[in-house]
């Protein structure tokens, strides 16, 4: 895979894998427990969420150094995981990064 060889490239694979479990969680696990009354249903989609966030985090921080985003920018990013198909709206803007990055050469 090509996305997997840049920062930028990495972190948008972690947004889109951590806005799945995100949305997971939010809509299926939860109704499960909340609806169905089935007590274990979140535990391990909660758990599988909460290791690809702190993922994400890391990804984004390793991002940010490499192409020098300020404070506020990354923050923005940040931000885009606690809103639901937020991430999806990210990865277009993420993409043009990931382009401009090849074609200056710092894959």
């Amino acid at each position: 895979m090509n996305m997997l060889k840049s920062h930028v490239g990495r972190l948008r694979l972690m947004s889109i894998l951590d806005a799945l479990s995100y949305i997971y969680l939010l809509y299926c696990a939860i109704y499960l427990k909340r609806m169905l009354g089935d007590d274990t249903a979140i535990r391990t989609p909660g758990m599988v969420h909460g290791v690809l966030f702190t993922a994400y985090c890391f990804t984004l921080l390793f991002a940010m150094r490499h192409k020098k985003w300020s404070f506020l920018t990354a923050t923005l990013i940040g931000l885009t995981s606690i809103i639901p198909f937020a991430p999806f709206l990210l990865d277009k803007w993420l993409k043009g990064e990931e382009k401009g990055e090849r074609e200056k050469g710092k894959v």
